[in-house]
């Protein structure tokens, strides 16, 4: 019988916050290792979002996730950066360190860990739809791990440049910015295609990206960074073309191991987090 009611708390701030089922995976794997932690998963809207990173360091937490639309914004509440958040100017994951809240990312490297198990970036042409938080951090990381080209695909000029300059800077990869028309095909010669918008997000389930789906070949190799549903209308529609794909189940996974490692120092169980969020997802 324990005497100490007192867990280590981590969470989520995110709007919406619903559709997340982050805190699942994650109290099954406090559970399994037997963590005196827990997870809070809130809904924290933009203008919130100061209070509630303060209202987390008055509280004693131990870290938390920042989800859409805070990936950017939360910086700026912070004390620091780590190494691969600096470079991509986004933060997904926020860890106490000696009193002072560092900002992390582990979705590019979550993602690029899922995709490798499909396919090698090295050498690849990549169309990426996307130019937000989670577009800027799957950018960086693919041309990390040796994508040859990278195409951003996005309706505002200003933040599809500033993501192709990002990965031109600081990587060895080419990238540029196309401007996301209305019904736009993919290149034909793009070996793999990646969707880090929010469009197909639950309970958004029925949003279609504004792209022409005869341009998906079987050839490509598609992914899609939303996690719930798993199996989004992008996935579903590149499947019934004959082209593997990678879901961002397995990315939310990933990530999510990393994060816990962050606040734990324990290489939590993968398979364990996998499992339970296939549980309540229904799969």
């Amino acid at each position: 019988m324990t005497t100490d009611f007192l867990p280590e708390i981590t969470g989520s701030f995110a709007n919406p916050a619903s559709e997340n089922p982050t805190v699942a995976m994650v109290e099954a794997a406090y559970k399994h290792h037997n963590l005196h932690f827990r997870y809070l998963n809130c809904e924290v809207t933009s203008e919130n979002l100061k209070n509630a990173v303060e209202g987390a360091k008055a509280m004693g937490w131990t870290g938390f996730n920042c989800s859409i639309p805070h990936k950017v914004d939360v910086i700026q509440y912070l004390d620091g950066l780590g190494e691969s958040a600096k470079l991509i100017g986004a933060v997904n994951t926020i860890v106490k360190r000696d009193n002072k809240w560092i900002g992390e990312n582990t979705d590019g490297k979550g993602f690029v860990k899922a995709m490798k198990e499909v396919i090698d970036p090295k050498g690849k042409k990549v169309t990426l739809f996307g130019a937000g938080g989670a577009a800027r951090a799957v950018a960086v990381e693919m041309a990390l791990a040796g994508a040859k080209e990278i195409l951003i695909v996005n309706r505002s000029e200003e933040r599809g440049k500033e993501v192709a300059e990002l990965v031109n800077t600081n990587t060895n990869a080419k990238s540029s910015y196309v401007s996301w028309v209305d019904n736009y095909s993919i290149e034909s010669d793009s070996d793999i295609v990646i969707n880090a918008t929010s469009i197909g997000l639950f309970p958004n389930v029925d949003d279609q990206l504004n792209i022409n789906f005869d341009s998906i070949l079987p050839e490509m190799v598609v992914a899609d960074g939303i996690h719930n549903p798993p199996l989004t209308h992008f996935l579903k529609t590149a499947i019934s073309k004959g082209c593997k794909t990678v879901n961002g189940l397995q990315m939310l996974v990933n990530q999510g191991v990393i994060g816990v490692k962050y606040w734990t120092n324990v290489d939590v169980d993968a398979k364990v987090m996998h499992d339970e969020l296939k549980n309540v997802l229904g799969i």
